[in-house]
């Protein structure tokens, strides 16, 4: 923390590899609600964007014991628009009716939805889900999405300003309070939701994008920020960023990270997969590179996923989950150590995958968890 930085909560900490890290470490998944994630074509993974074929995915996911589920938002396929695309929030419902355990966190674009009427169907779907639904703030990166609508896509720092006064509304009505707000955007007239959240103050929030207005609305609003898919050395810093942030009296910001894996018994064999899947990808150039061009250049995502190979969305394999089962389990312990608590996955193909996984990589990951745990425990005694 610098010394003359403002007075205030931070938004978190930074924990060393070794210490203990009281953040949880939990892990979810990526809902297909536009098909594969790293090569549309795949034989192992025919392209399937249907409400079946996700519902099943995610109570697999629930089942083998992974925490949370993703599901993008579009209105019409980002990659392909003559592809399916489903449905994010009634997707969102029924899994919150269909699941027990698992988080639901569902992304919206601000301009698609009036703050009230979001609010009113998240506190629906968090109350169908007994307190597991959380939204997920994105403002938006797709031009035609928005435009063709007659909507209108506005100029990048423009639709921050826009998703900072929408969230505020959606917030103070989430917490159940009787609102009267009037600003740029909205005016709002002594407006309450009922029936409140049943089983918490309020739905959490999660906030995606790296720029530095996105950096500053997850400080100020969000309890979890979603980073995408970078090297170990470029999250820490970027976590170290937003961590210095006042808070005021909100709790520590907890830290997400969008990552594709590729685990193996050997390093050999996970490189095989993984080149694998970048000769498919590379029969998806045509339809990547109309998404480029419907793309904001402003979007830091973008920017970002231009550096390298990848396999994957929202930075994929460019996290370094590729390798044998023990290399990924000691990255993911890396990432923790840096303050993610929150790790977003992509398989392909998918359901195969997600349960080596779940079989394979998270009891690794949990015994270091366990050995480090012990080993600070010894440490502290001997210091005593």
């Amino acid at each position: 923390m610098a010394d003359d930085a403002p007075s205030g909560r931070r938004c978190g900490t930074l924990r060393s590899r070794g210490s203990t890290m009281t953040h949880p470490l939990r892990f979810g998944i990526w809902a297909l609600v536009h098909g594969p994630r790293a090569a549309h074509q795949d034989p192992e993974e025919p392209y399937d964007a249907s409400w079946e074929r996700n519902r099943d995915l995610v109570l697999k996911a629930e089942a083998l014991g992974f925490d949370s589920t993703l599901v993008a938002q579009h209105t019409i396929n980002p990659h392909q628009e003559d592809l399916d695309q489903l449905e994010a929030w009634s997707a969102a419902a029924a899994l919150a009716a269909l699941t027990s355990r698992i988080e639901i966190i569902t992304a919206i674009k601000p301009y698609l939805y009036h703050p009230v009427v979001l609010a009113k169907m998240a506190l629906g779907i968090e109350n169908i889900s007994r307190g597991r639904f959380a939204i997920n703030l994105v403002n938006a990166w797709n031009r035609p999405e928005l435009e063709r609508a007659g909507i209108g896509f506005a100029e990048h720092d423009e639709r921050y300003a826009y998703g900072r006064e929408w969230i505020t509304v959606v917030s103070r009505l989430l917490q159940g309070e009787r609102l009267t707000h009037k600003g740029r955007y909205f005016d709002v007239q002594d407006y309450a939701l009922r029936p409140k959240d049943l089983y918490r103050a309020r739905p959490r929030i999660y906030v995606g994008g790296e720029s530095q207005p996105a950096r500053a609305l997850v400080a100020d609003h969000g309890d979890v920020w979603f980073i995408n898919g970078q090297p170990l050395d470029d999250v820490a810093g970027l976590i170290r960023d937003v961590a210095e942030r006042p808070r005021g009296a909100a709790p520590p910001l907890g830290f997400g990270l969008s990552a594709f894996v590729i685990a193996r018994p050997t390093a050999d064999e996970a490189e095989a997969a993984h080149q694998r899947l970048l000769v498919l990808a590379e029969k998806d150039a045509p339809m990547k590179a109309i998404q480029k061009q419907n793309t904001d250049p402003k979007v830091v995502m973008m920017q970002t996923m231009q550096k390298s190979a990848r396999v994957g969305s929202n930075g994929g394999t460019a996290a370094g989950l590729v390798g044998s089962y023990e290399e990924v389990a000691d990255r993911i312990i890396d990432f923790h150590a840096a303050g993610i608590e929150l790790f977003m996955l992509q398989f392909q193909p998918f359901e195969a995958e997600m349960k080596r996984f779940a079989e394979q990589v998270i009891p690794l990951v949990r015994q270091r968890q366990r050995d480090a745990k012990r080993e600070n425990a010894e440490a502290g005694r001997r210091v005593g």
